[in-house]
């Protein structure tokens, strides 16, 4: 097991969004987390990569209990972070965007070698190497957000909402990429707008509900279960 959250509970405030959340991903698979707005996705992953405190409960990463580690000092544990609405460096290059991503890596042949693997994973990033981020399409700085995070070869990688206000196109495209992280034995955990789409992908899910689990299978099987389509998936 490779994260491993049990009892997980957090508040903004006064308002508490989680009660006892429990999750695990092992290596080399795609974990789903699925649920409508508000159901506290975002802040299992938040709390996770040290951007909002646990009020109660741990979050084991690779046998070390993280759950205090300042966000700081997550990403040189092996957490690779791909937060909601491709945030890049509109005003810098997409070359520059992925050496940031390199940050900890103070030897620069290592850097650009960092950033030729990217390149040679993301053909698309590597023909728009010189152009400033700012000027991709929406689903080439998703792109490059997600190569971003992989700069430092992360354990595990973190996504948050990849999909989120892409066109249909570039939708594919992403989950075509995740896909062949995984089948270069990455491992993956993302929350996803498009539950359908993500529990076709994934080997397991998490439905969360009201800050709770609600349901925890297989993707094929969430896929399968009429209750799960008829709270999640609209019916279908």
């Amino acid at each position: 097991m490779l994260l491993d959250i049990k009892g997980l509970e957090v508040a903004y405030g006064a308002v508490k969004v989680l009660f006892g959340v429990d999750m695990h991903v092992d290596r080399g698979e795609i974990v789903a987390i699925i649920g409508p707005n508000g159901a506290g996705k975002s802040t299992v992953i938040k709390a996770v990569v040290g951007l909002q405190p646990a009020r109660s409960g741990t979050v084991v990463f690779d046998g070390r209990d993280i759950t205090h580690v300042p966000a700081h000092e997550i990403t040189g544990l092996g957490i690779g972070y791909v937060p909601q609405g491709r945030i890049v460096f509109a005003r810098m290059t997409v070359t520059d965007n992925l050496e940031i991503g390199a940050f900890l890596i103070s030897n620069r042949a290592k850097r650009l070698a960092a950033v030729d693997k990217v390149f040679s994973q993301f053909p698309r990033l590597h023909e728009r190497r010189n152009q400033l981020a700012g000027n991709l399409s929406g689903g080439e700085q998703q792109m490059l957000a997600i190569g971003r995070a992989l700069m430092l070869d992360p354990k595990i990688i973190i996504l948050d909402e990849p999909s989120l206000g892409l066109s249909p196109k570039y939708v594919e495209l992403v989950f075509d990429k995740l896909l062949e992280l995984k089948s270069q034995g990455r491992t993956l955990l993302m929350v996803e707008q498009n539950a359908a789409r993500a529990l076709e992908l994934a080997d397991r899910g998490y439905a969360l509900e009201l800050g709770r689990n609600r349901f925890t299978d297989t993707g094929a099987n969430l896929l399968a279960n009429a209750d799960v389509r008829r709270m999640y998936l609209g019916g279908q």
